[in-house]
């Protein structure tokens, strides 16, 4: 069974962004997230990673933006009315990720995060740190970490 990466934090809770890739739900610690951002003027970026969908400037700082889904290994993500890019501070760069859609930020009590199935496995289970059961299904807690290495 893999570790619960908040099994040793002192805090209780944190909040999580949520959001959608396709069907699934995903969160990301809301301490990691700078903005969300609808619809933006994305330069692409020639010879890239297929994941790396270009470029964009965000008040003057260039920002990396990365199709989440591709990178997951789930069905790609088309640009609509709901899909956004959240950017999120990572190491102190700014990288955009694009998804479907925007969920709600959920406090979430540290005690009831699992660690994920071992039966994730691939791609999918290297990036979440955790699950978190809701009335409505599971919340996959996003190592964002891990998915810009």
């Amino acid at each position: 069974m893999r570790r619960n990466k908040y099994a040793d934090t002192k805090r209780k809770t944190v909040e999580l962004c949520t959001f959608y890739v396709g069907s699934h739900q995903f969160g990301i610690n809301i301490l990691k997230v700078q903005e969300i951002n609808k619809h933006v003027t994305i330069t692409t970026v020639p010879q890239s990673q297929e994941f790396i969908i270009g470029v964009m400037n965000l008040r003057g700082r260039i920002v990396t933006v990365i199709e989440l889904a591709n990178k997951l290994g789930l069905a790609s993500t088309a640009f609509g009315k709901k899909s956004r890019t959240i950017i999120v501070n990572s190491r102190d760069e700014y990288i955009g990720l694009l998804v479907d859609q925007i969920g709600d930020v959920v406090p979430v009590d540290i005690g009831k995060v699992e660690p994920p199935p071992v039966n994730i496995g691939g791609i999918l289970g290297n990036f979440t740190e955790g699950v978190l059961k809701t009335g409505t299904g599971l919340i996959g807690i996003l190592d964002v970490e891990e998915v810009l290495k």
